[in-house]
């Protein structure tokens, strides 16, 4: 069970930082080009405590949290103006 939450926060931090990716291409905006950085950063953290979940729970699911703090963005500029939740979760930008 612990392999499955590990597994899933990994894949969402996976998915914010493609969207962080794919904002920052079509804005170059520099905020979201850090917190791609981030998330890559953050992620390489998770994959290894999606590894050691298997083997120790408890030390897995405490490098995942790790990875998770990390994967703070801080403030970012207003790119969304008239988009719904489907198009700001994809990353659609109205600038």
């Amino acid at each position: 069970m612990y392999i499955y939450i590990a597994i899933m926060a990994y894949f969402v931090v996976l998915f914010l930082t493609l969207r962080d990716i794919r904002i920052f291409k079509r804005t170059r905006i520099m905020s979201y080009r850090k917190g791609a950085l981030k998330g890559i950063i953050s992620s390489f953290i998770m994959l290894i405590g999606v590894i050691l979940t298997s083997l120790n729970p408890e030390l897995g699911l405490l490098v995942v949290f790790i990875g998770l703090y990390t994967n703070r963005k801080g403030q970012r500029e207003v790119v969304f103006v008239q988009a719904n939740a489907l198009e700001r979760l994809l990353g659609k930008t109205d600038i």
